[in-house]
C-alpha cells in the first residue's frame, strides 16, 4: 500500500490522472452545470456574428476556421499562461482533466437509455438521444433508435472517456480540455445543420484529425478476445467506408464484434441523408446495448491501466 501510494506521489500525471477518475465518480460535475456550456453559448454567438449563409461557399469555410481558431487559440495562450502561475502542478492538471472528462454522465445516459428501451419506451429514448446527438430523432423507429443509440453510447465513450485520456497521455490537463473543447466545437457547429453546412466544415476536419489516433487504439482494444479476427476482417474491408477514419473504425470493430448492424439513412435537420452500413446482420435490442456499454467500460478500464504503466514508464519509475 506504502509503495503504490508512493508512485502516485512521484508521478505528477498519475496522480492528477487517478484523482480527476475518483472525482469524476464521487463529485460529477452535471451537464447542465458544466462549464462547457458557457464555451458551447459562446460559439453559437460567434457563430450568428460570422457566419453568413449567403456568403461564397470559400468565404465561409474561412470564417469557420478563423472563428475556431480565435476561440481555441485564446483558451491556449490563456491556459499556457495560467500554467506558469500554478504552485501545485499536479491540482492544475487534475482539474483540467475532471473537467474534460464525461465518463460517469455517459455511463449513466447509457443505462438510462438501455432501461427506457427495453420497455420500448420510444419518447423517453427520443429525448435521451435528443441531448446528445444532432439527428432528427423524432421519426425515428425502434429499430433506428437502436442503432442510433448504439452509435452514441460508442463515440460518447470513445471520445469523451478514450480521446481525453489519451490527450492528457500526451499533453497534460491542458491537452485533455483542448480536444474537449474541439469536440464540443465540432457539436455546435456541425454540418449536418444547414445554417453550419460549410461554416462548421473546418471544426469537423480539425476534430476528424484529432480523433483518428485514439479512437483507431480504442477500437482495436475493443476488438482484442472474442471473435477478434472477424472484427479485424471488418476493420479490413470497411474500416475507411464511414464518414470520418476515427468513429468509422470504432463503429466497425464493435458492430463486427458483435453481429450489430450500425449506420445506415439518418434525418438531419428534417433532410435524410445516406450512410454506409457497417458491421454484422442483426439490429440492435436492448440486449446488445447492455452489451456494448459492458463492453466498453471493461476495455476502458484495461486503457487506464494501460496509460498509467505508460506514465510510469516515461518517467522513470521502473
Amino acid at each position: 500500500m506504502n509503495e503504490a501510494i508512493a508512485l502516485l506521489t512521484a508521478s505528477p500525471y498519475l496522480l492528477a490522472l487517478w484523482g480527476a477518475l475518483a472525482l469524476q465518480w464521487l463529485l460529477p460535475l452535471p451537464a447542465a452545470l458544466h462549464p462547457l456550456q458557457i464555451w458551447q453559448q459562446l460559439a453559437r454567438a460567434i457563430a450568428d456574428r460570422v457566419n453568413h449563409p449567403d456568403d461564397a461557399p470559400r468565404q465561409q469555410q474561412l470564417a469557420g476556421a478563423l472563428a475556431w481558431s480565435v476561440m481555441w487559440l485564446t483558451v491556449l495562450v490563456l491556459l499556457i499562461c495560467l500554467y506558469q502561475l500554478v504552485w501545485i502542478e499536479t491540482a492544475f492538471h487534475l482539474l483540467l482533466l475532471w473537467i474534460a472528462l464525461d465518463w460517469r454522465n455517459t455511463r449513466q445516459f447509457s443505462q438510462a437509455f438501455i432501461q427506457h428501451y427495453s420497455r420500448e419506451d420510444k419518447q423517453g429514448c427520443r429525448f435521451l438521444l435528443s441531448t446528445r446527438i444532432n439527428r432528427h430523432t423524432d421519426s425515428l423507429s425502434l429499430l433506428g433508435l437502436g442503432k442510433a443509440g448504439a452509435e452514441t453510447q460508442l463515440l460518447a465513450y470513445g471520445r469523451l472517456v478514450a480521446g481525453v485520456l489519451f490527450w492528457f497521455g500526451i499533453a497534460g490537463g491542458i491537452g485533455a480540455i483542448l480536444y474537449r473543447l474541439a469536440v464540443s466545437l465540432a457539436r455546435v457547429w456541425s454540418p449536418s445543420r444547414q445554417q453550419y453546412r460549410l461554416f462548421g466544415l473546418p471544426a469537423v476536419r480539425i476534430l476528424a484529425l484529432l480523433d483518428i489516433v485514439p479512437l483507431r487504439l480504442f477500437a482495436v482494444l475493443i476488438s482484442l478476445g472474442q471473435n477478434v479476427r472477424v472484427a479485424w476482417r471488418g476493420l479490413a474491408s470497411q474500416g475507411e467506408a464511414w464518414l470520418l477514419p476515427g468513429p468509422g473504425w470504432l463503429l466497425v470493430a464493435t458492430g463486427h464484434k458483435l453481429s450489430l448492424s450500425l449506420g445506415g439513412p439518418a434525418i438531419y435537420d428534417t433532410i435524410k441523408r445516406e450512410r454506409p452500413c457497417l458491421g454484422g446482420p442483426i439490429a440492435p435490442a436492448a440486449l446488445h446495448l447492455a452489451q456494448i456499454d459492458r463492453l466498453v467500460n471493461q476495455r476502458l478500464i484495461g486503457w487506464v491501466i494501460l496509460q498509467s504503466l505508460l506514465l510510469l514508464l516515461t518517467q522513470g519509475m521502473f
